[in-house]
């Protein structure tokens, strides 16, 4: 009996041991229990600018031998599939978030669940109502949309007729670029007339290029257009292009893809504001890492925006924020 009791006691104990074990992250999914795990979450994963913000956050955990986890929706204007996503991982006990919320509202509520569960959030790229989260790490936007009024009031002489193209509603990054460029315009360049700003193309190139025809269609005579992001100045482009109006009308977007740096190669295009978005990643993961760390991280931090030219775009510091070292980290 005194052999066989303590076997009979270790035999009941077995499942509980078991059960516990799978609690956890599974090995699979984690690599090691010790090695922490962030939800990197983008807008999109469709549009360049978040290979480079991948790439960032793949640098920041390799350096802090941590693991991120890459998942977002397809369309930057899918708000519930990134929810889903959110809840997804915080299924999954995840030790942290370094999210770019598509929607300024739509994301609270799943953003707060993440806090109660004390799992940290770092904001990335676009702005929250919500001021639980750890740090902001993004692009001064309303100055970057001044950056953007500067360049095409100085390329049309200070005068003349503008639209400016919209991407969508509820996007706090490209609202804050969007409001920027009218206040500026407004405030330096008094004899600029805004003709359309109240348009939006959307989140896909498809969609940027139907409202881009009906805008040049109803303003035949328009000088300068403005588009805020990505999706919004190829799919101008493309429209300028196809209503044999390229290099007469003159276009400054927002960020960079191979076609847009084309177009501004070949005069098409008057000016890029370029964000640093592999810095966004990068410091996004660290500062998240660093709390779990202990340390203490700032608040805000604004990873800075630059005006790229034909002139100054083949300068070795704008050639690596037009192109970075990608394969590097996403091979």
């Amino acid at each position: 009996m005194s052999i066989r009791k303590p076997l009979l006691i270790l035999l009941t104990l077995l499942p509980l041991v078991v059960t516990g074990s799978a609690c956890g992250r599974s090995a699979s999914t984690t690599g090691t229990a010790a090695k922490p795990v962030i939800a990197v979450i983008p807008k999109g994963t469709t549009h360049e600018y978040w290979k480079s913000v991948h790439a960032g956050a793949v640098k920041a955990a390799r350096d802090h031998g941590a693991e991120i986890i890459w998942k977002g929706p397809i369309r930057e204007d899918d708000r519930d599939e990134q929810v889903k996503v959110v809840e997804t991982f915080l299924a999954q006990k995840i030790d942290g978030i370094v999210i770019a919320p598509l929607d300024d509202r739509a994301l609270v509520p799943v953003l707060k669940d993440a806090a109660a569960r004390h799992i940290p959030v770092v904001i990335v790229d676009s702005d929250v109502k919500w001021d639980g989260y750890l740090s902001f790490v993004a692009t001064d936007n309303e100055k970057a949309g001044g950056l953007a009024a500067e360049r095409l009031g100085d390329v049309l002489g200070g005068k003349g007729k503008v639209v400016m193209m919209r991407y969508q509603e509820g996007s706090a990054s490209t609202m804050a670029r969007e409001a920027g460029f009218l206040s500026t315009l407004a405030a330096k360049f008094p004899n600029i007339k805004v003709v359309s700003d109240n348009q939006y193309g959307g989140a896909t190139t498809e969609t940027a290029y139907a409202t881009a025809e009906s805008l040049l269609a109803t303003y035949a005579d328009v000088d300068g257009i403005f588009c805020p992001n990505e999706s919004t100045a190829f799919g101008m482009l493309l429209a300028i292009q196809a209503a044999g109006r390229a290099g007469k009308i003159h276009l400054v977007g927002f960020d960079a893809s191979d076609k847009l740096i084309e177009g501004l190669r070949q005069g098409n295009i008057d000016g890029l504001v370029v964000q640093n978005p592999f810095r966004m990643g990068e410091t996004g993961v660290n500062f998240l890492l660093q709390s779990l760390k202990g340390q203490t991280v700032p608040r805000r931090v604004d990873t800075g925006a630059t005006m790229v030219t034909h002139e100054n775009m083949d300068q070795p510091e704008i050639k690596a924020l037009l192109q970075p070292d990608l394969a590097t980290y996403l091979n």
